[in-house]
């Protein structure tokens, strides 16, 4: 077997190994109870829920990791590459380890403050908003990283030998080369965003009609052993997220960064 061959069958075994685990699913799968699942009030409410803060939190996390990628990418500067190595941090530790470290600060005086002066966050939709932010802000950073990265700097300096500013540099040559490369990002940014779990049971909980969101619904479906439920709601989350990364490769013709 060639080297070709071999990479190729490889590729197949991956989607084969998760194309049996969606196809799994189906055993359980009920017609008459994936209507009244769909249907419910319940179900309906933790789509929504999933969809607007998955949305807001998104576009949070860019407008922030804008600016911060832009500065990795063409600055040097003291405590680079520390920054740099914090956005990691969501990927090395665990979301729920990433929930129960801001759970930890609003027991602390700096966090009891905000949550008696400023904003409610435990156990509230807006914990939803930060638990989705900080599992994401550092992965929508490295991503559109990667595209700035990919953007010469000589376009910039020849901008700025024209009479641009360096503001005016980013916003007219360094932006529009890689909005494709932000626009994928902020995809993939959005998908990570709506099946996140870990942090947002730990910060908001896990109540119904209010902090339900659609991955924590699976969990009290499938903690209630609600077998056929608990599938109605996994082929919904695979379908809106699988469904808007393959729209997205083919709206952009290229694959999504990783």
């Amino acid at each position: 077997m060639t080297f070709k061959k071999l990479s190729i069958s490889v590729s197949f075994a991956v989607f084969a190994l998760y194309a049996v685990l969606i196809l799994s699913l189906f055993y359980f799968y009920d017609g008459a109870v994936f209507l009244e699942t769909l249907r419910s009030s319940r179900t309906l409410f933790s789509i929504k829920l999933s969809l607007f803060t998955a949305t807001v939190s998104t576009i949070i996390a860019v407008i922030v990791a804008i600016p911060a990628a832009y500065a990795l990418s063409r600055y040097r500067f003291f405590g680079r590459q520390l920054i740099d190595t914090m956005l990691e941090l969501p990927m090395i530790v665990s979301p729920v380890a990433l929930g129960a470290i801001v759970l930890i600060f609003f027991n602390t005086p700096p966090g009891a403050f905000i949550q008696d002066h400023g904003v409610q966050f435990v156990f509230t939709v807006f914990g939803i908003f930060l638990a989705q932010f900080i599992t994401t802000v550092g992965i929508a950073i490295r991503l559109i990283k990667a595209a700035m990265d990919e953007i010469p700097a000589r376009y910039e300096e020849v901008a700025r030998t024209l009479g641009a500013s360096p503001s005016r540099a980013f916003m007219t040559v360094t932006l529009p080369l890689c909005k494709k490369g932000i626009v994928a990002s902020s995809i993939l940014t959005w998908a990570k965003a709506l099946g996140e779990f870990g942090a947002t049971i730990t910060i908001a909980g896990s109540m119904a009609m209010k902090t339900e969101t659609i991955p924590i619904a699976i969990y009290m479906r499938l903690a209630s052993a609600d077998i056929e439920g608990t599938v109605v709601l996994v082929l919904i989350l695979i379908c809106i997220g699988l469904g808007v990364l393959y729209g997205v490769r083919l709206l952009t013709g290229k694959p999504l960064p990783v």
